[in-house]
Parts: C-alpha cells; sequence; structure tokens
C-alpha cells in the first residue's frame, strides 16, 4: 500500500480521534470512549506502521503528536497543579460528603440529642447540674472563666491551639470507627455532655446569652466539621460489618480512601474554625457580629457541600481519592 493510499484509508479514525482528544473526558459517553480507546490503539499501530515502512517524517511527527495526546487523556497525566486542587474541593471532598450523608446524619442526631437533652435536664434540675457539675466549678465559669477562655490569650497563639486541638478530635472520631464504629459513638458522647452540661449551667443561671454568643461563632462550623468526621467513622466501621456485594477488605479500601479525602477537606474546614474562634469569638466585636459571622460561614459550607456533593454525585463520583481524575481507561476496563 502506498502512503497516499494509506492516509486516506486512515485519515478518518485520525482526525475523530483528534476531535475527542481535545473535548472535555465528563462530556464523552460511554459509546465515545470505547470508540475512542478503539482509535487510539488502532492509530497507535498506524504510528508504528508509518515509521516501519513510509519513514516520512511528517507523517510519523503527525502521528506522534496525535497518538501521545490521546494517550493523556486516556490514560490521564495527573498533573500536580491548581485545576487538581480545584477539582479535590469542588469533586472529591464534596463528593465525598454526599456519600456519607446519612452517616453524618446519624452522628449529628447522637451528638444534638444528648446535647441537648442533657442541657434540658440540668437546666431544669438543680439536683442533676450539682452533680453534672461541681459548685465551685458552676461559679467559676458563669463569673468568667468560660469567657476569658476564648480571650485571655493572644489571637495567634490561641488560633494555633485550638486548631491543633479540632484536628485532633475530629480525626480521633474517625481514626476509631474501625472499631465497629463503637469508639466514634463514645467520642460524639463525651462531647455532646460537655456542651449540653455547659449550656444547661448559662440557662439555669439566667445568662444563656453569654453561652450561645461565645459557642456560636465557631461552633456552628466547628461541630459541623467535628459531624463529618464522625459519620466517616461510622462508615468506617460499618464497611466491614456489612460490606454489601464487596468483599469486606475491598469494602473497608474504598472507606479508608474516602477516609484520606475527609480529613483533607477538613484541614481545612477546622482552619476556618480555628480563626474564628481565634480571632472573632473572643474579639470585643457586637455580639450580634460575631454570631453573624458563625451563621453566614456555615450557611455557606452548608450550601456548598449540598449543592456540589449532589452535582459531583450526578457524575458517579463517591469521593474515593483520584476518582475524579481517573484514566478514562478505567471507565471502559
Amino acid at each position: 500500500m502506498n502512503l497516499d493510499r494509506f492516509v486516506a484509508l486512515h485519515q478518518p479514525t485520525w482526525h475523530r480521534l483528534g476531535l475527542m482528544a481535545s473535548r472535555n473526558p465528563s462530556e464523552l459517553s460511554a459509546d465515545d470512549i470505547a470508540t475512542f480507546v478503539a482509535d487510539y490503539q488502532r492509530s497507535s499501530t498506524h504510528l508504528s506502521m508509518a515509521r516501519r515502512t513510509y519513514a516520512d517524517p511528517d507523517l510519523t511527527g503527525r502521528l506522534s503528536q496525535l497518538v501521545a495526546t490521546a494517550g493523556a487523556t486516556l490514560y490521564g497525566s495527573r498533573p500536580r497543579t491548581l485545576a487538581a486542587v480545584a477539582r479535590f474541593f469542588t469533586e472529591t471532598f464534596p463528593g465525598a460528603m454526599w456519600h456519607l450523608r446519612w452517616h453524618i446524619a446519624v452522628a449529628t442526631g447522637i451528638f444534638l440529642g444528648v446535647a441537648f437533652g442533657l442541657g434540658a435536664w440540668v437546666a431544669a434540675s438543680p439536683q442533676a447540674l450539682d452533680a453534672a457539675i461541681p459548685q465551685n466549678v458552676q461559679d467559676a465559669l458563669v463569673a468568667g472563666d468560660f469567657v476569658e477562655y476564648y480571650s485571655d490569650r493572644p489571637s495567634g497563639q490561641f488560633f494555633a491551639e485550638v486548631g491543633l486541638n479540632n484536628i485532633q478530635v475530629g480525626f480521633l472520631a474517625f481514626s476509631v470507627g474501625i472499631a465497629a464504629g463503637l469508639p466514634t459513638v463514645y467520642v460524639l458522647l463525651i462531647n455532646a455532655a460537655n456542651v449540653g452540661f455547659a449550656g444547661g449551667l448559662f440557662h439555669a443561671r439566667g445568662v444563656a446569652e453569654v453561652f450561645w454568643g461565645f459557642i456560636t461563632p465557631h461552633g456552628l462550623i466547628e461541630l459541623t466539621a467535628v459531624f463529618i468526621a464522625a459519620g466517616m467513622g461510622l462508615a468506617l466501621g460499618w464497611s466491614w460489618i456489612d460490606p454489601g456485594e464487596l468483599p469486606r477488605i475491598e469494602s473497608l479500601r474504598r472507606q479508608a480512601s474516602r477516609a484520606i479525602t475527609v480529613v483533607i477537606g477538613l484541614l481545612v474546614v477546622f482552619g476556618v474554625a480555628a480563626i474564628i474562634e481565634g480571632f472573632i469569638t473572643g474579639s470585643p466585636l457586637p455580639t450580634w457580629v460575631r454570631v453573624g459571622v458563625g451563621v453566614v460561614v456555615e450557611g455557606a459550607f452548608l450550601t456548598y457541600a449540598w449543592m456540589r456533593g449532589r452535582a459531583a454525585a450526578g457524575q458517579g463520583l463517591t469521593g474515593t481519592l483520584g476518582q475524579a481524575d481517573r484514566p478514562l481507561w478505567d471507565a471502559v476496563g
């Protein structure tokens, strides 16, 4: 076969491959991807034939560039760029939260149920309050210890200390979940009891506005992050209790991959909570401003998690690390 006939015969395949390689991979249907893979394999063979049989520098150069471009799309180059970071926070992390939404809901329900239940109990029962918190500690908290906790250290130092503590609590909540989720529940119960007893105390003393004024600014986003971490812990434990159709080791592996995603994402969320707690909660700003900051940040995060999570789920993403930028070959292989 002469060179002109070779080019004329295979040009439609090369043209189609070039068009598909220039498109966004997420826009390709399953049939498109199958065609893309077949055209890539054919064109690779054509490149080998061109080098061996025709020794035409122009044709060899064009086919080499075409096959290289298509190969990068097919197998995924996975560059460590700002685009990859953006994809993580717009697809992978919200996709993980959406996939875990029912586990997160269970963790949230456990915490809020215990916190509000104990808070209401100790607020209405002096005997329960005295049993939960020694009298001298009650007096100290109401007299100023609670407020001074947020304002008696330099903001930068407090931010660093709070950030580290929040990350430790979140990491503990999910890491212990491997033990059937029971230690995660225990962590939730302990922290919920502490919040509930403190809230009940301030309500019982008639100064509830002090409690809410200093808890709400950072507490909304901070507790949301704890609930997400705890939800991941519950999912991790459940993955080997009820693996569904998957082998237990594979079910656990997938959840472990998703856990890495959650940890990376929550580092940012806990960081935001620490910034608010370190620089806003104990500041001299009016209470309505401090509380407003917390409400706005929480609202923005929940909106982001809901909208981006649904969008990611619509693309079939579940938050396992690397899924969002998987090679096209994985989609058909």
